[in-house]
């Protein structure tokens, strides 16, 4: 019996990785930051999220102010920065706004536009006079997903979903590689605007911009994806990658670039 046991535990040990790949998954070891690997290397643009919640007595002034502002830092060729987007909050968090910014040169360009602006002494009173009107806010610094589409400004009416992912640390590139290919699925009616993900703020964030002619639009493209040839594969592998989700449906405001 003795011999039969020192078979069986040569036997176990010569095959031991092959029953070990059954149940690990075994990954290599990145040899880069995801944030390089996943980003567009041959621009260094920079995106500010930004949401504020607003008193909802002080909405209709504050989106006044903010677009003062912006047409103000637009006009000004001395800041490297634009407005991508503004919107307010239809479904979802109400009262809100949200802006989309865009540093043209990276964490160089945020920091000078920084420095110029609270040395600007009519911005600081901008800021003084918003902060009466606001409960409050939260922003994160994004980078662009190097296979979404780039955002630009386009004509409307439309209304816009964002559909931000809290994801598991560790899968970013997986989800990632998933989305490269899905997001092919994703462009016959012009719906993908941007994709996103969070490097300072709440991390392993993702944000999904997509803009629609309105409510029954998106549920036609939405249920439209599911017809096509490698959609539900995509679903499948990238839904366990997730710790929660939220949708936003978001009303641009008047002054936005995406209308």
């Amino acid at each position: 019996s003795q011999v039969i046991l020192d078979i069986f535990y040569a036997i176990s040990k010569a095959d031991k990785g092959w029953f070990q790949s059954m149940f690990v998954h075994e990954v290599e070891a990145r040899k880069d930051a995801h944030s390089n690997l996943l980003s567009k290397s041959e621009t260094s643009d920079l995106y500010k999220i930004q949401f504020h919640n607003v008193k909802p007595e002080c909405l209709e002034a504050y989106n006044n102010l903010e677009a003062e502002v912006q047409h103000k830092l637009h006009l000004d060729q001395d800041y490297p920065c634009d407005v991508v987007g503004s919107w307010n909050t239809w479904y979802g968090d109400q009262d809100q706004a949200v802006h989309l910014w865009r540093y043209t040169g990276g964490y160089p360009a945020l920091t000078e536009c920084l420095t110029k602006l609270n040395n600007n002494k009519e911005y600081r009173h901008f800021r003084m006079e918003r902060s009466k009107m606001l409960v409050s806010r939260r922003n994160q610094l994004l980078l662009e997903f190097s296979f979404w589409n780039e955002p630009t400004p386009r004509n409307g009416p439309n209304i816009y979903e964002m559909r931000s992912y809290k994801l598991k640390p560790g899968t970013m590139i997986e989800w990632g590689n998933h989305w490269a290919r899905a997001i092919k699925h994703r462009q016959e009616n012009n719906e993908a605007v941007g994709g996103f993900f969070s490097q300072i703020g709440d991390l392993y964030e993702v944000h999904h911009l997509w803009a629609y002619k309105d409510l029954q639009s998106r549920e036609e493209t939405r249920n439209s994806a599911w017809q096509k040839e490698g959609w539900d594969s995509s679903v499948y592998y990238t839904v366990p990658l997730i710790r929660s989700m939220e949708s936003r449906i978001m009303i641009p405001t008047k002054s936005s670039p995406l209308q």
